[in-house]
Protein backbone atom coordinates (compact mmCIF):
# COMPACT_ATOMS: atom_id res chain seq x y z
CA UNK A 1 0.00 0.00 0.00
CA UNK A 2 1.30 3.42 -0.99
CA UNK A 3 1.07 6.48 1.24
CA UNK A 4 0.14 9.84 -0.29
CA UNK A 5 0.65 12.92 1.87
CA UNK A 6 -1.54 16.00 1.60
CA UNK A 7 -1.01 19.46 3.09
CA UNK A 8 -4.65 20.49 3.22
CA UNK A 9 -7.57 19.08 5.19
CA UNK A 10 -8.73 17.00 2.17
CA UNK A 11 -8.12 16.39 -1.54
CA UNK A 12 -10.76 15.80 -4.23
CA UNK A 13 -10.74 12.20 -5.47
CA UNK A 14 -10.03 13.07 -9.12
CA UNK A 15 -7.05 15.23 -8.13
CA UNK A 16 -5.72 12.53 -5.81
CA UNK A 17 -5.75 9.93 -8.57
CA UNK A 18 -3.84 12.20 -10.94
CA UNK A 19 -1.38 13.60 -8.36
CA UNK A 20 -0.51 10.14 -7.05
CA UNK A 21 0.16 8.80 -10.55
CA UNK A 22 -2.46 6.04 -10.34
CA UNK A 23 -4.18 7.66 -13.35
CA UNK A 24 -2.34 9.57 -16.09
CA UNK A 25 -4.82 12.41 -16.62
CA UNK A 26 -7.73 14.14 -14.94
CA UNK A 27 -10.05 13.27 -17.83
CA UNK A 28 -9.35 9.56 -17.50
CA UNK A 29 -9.77 9.82 -13.73
CA UNK A 30 -13.25 11.30 -14.17
CA UNK A 31 -14.28 8.48 -16.52
CA UNK A 32 -12.94 5.75 -14.25
CA UNK A 33 -14.70 7.27 -11.23
CA UNK A 34 -17.98 7.60 -13.17
CA UNK A 35 -17.74 3.93 -14.22
CA UNK A 36 -17.63 2.89 -10.55
CA UNK A 37 -14.10 1.44 -10.70
CA UNK A 38 -12.79 3.31 -7.64
CA UNK A 39 -13.43 2.35 -4.04
CA UNK A 40 -12.95 4.56 -0.98
CA UNK A 41 -12.68 2.62 2.27
CA UNK A 42 -14.08 -0.42 0.48
CA UNK A 43 -17.17 1.28 -0.99
CA UNK A 44 -17.64 2.21 -4.65
CA UNK A 45 -17.35 5.97 -5.15
CA UNK A 46 -18.78 7.68 -8.25
CA UNK A 47 -18.43 11.34 -7.20
CA UNK A 48 -15.37 12.79 -8.95
CA UNK A 49 -14.91 15.54 -6.37
CA UNK A 50 -15.53 13.36 -3.34
CA UNK A 51 -13.44 14.75 -0.47
CA UNK A 52 -10.71 12.33 0.58
CA UNK A 53 -9.38 12.87 4.11
CA UNK A 54 -6.29 11.52 5.90
CA UNK A 55 -6.51 7.83 6.86
CA UNK A 56 -8.91 7.01 4.01
CA UNK A 57 -7.90 4.26 1.58
CA UNK A 58 -8.55 4.58 -2.16
CA UNK A 59 -8.28 1.51 -4.40
CA UNK A 60 -8.18 1.12 -8.17
CA UNK A 61 -7.26 -1.98 -10.15
CA UNK A 62 -5.55 -3.66 -7.20
CA UNK A 63 -3.57 -0.56 -6.22
CA UNK A 64 -4.23 0.79 -2.73
CA UNK A 65 -3.42 4.32 -1.68
CA UNK A 66 -3.66 5.60 1.89
CA UNK A 67 -3.93 9.35 2.38
CA UNK A 68 -1.91 10.91 5.21
CA UNK A 69 -1.54 14.45 6.57
CA UNK A 70 1.85 16.04 5.88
Amino acid sequence: MEIFEIKDEFIPLNKLLKASGIIDSGGIAKLIIADGLITVDGKVETRKRCKIYPDQIVEYNGQKLKVAKK
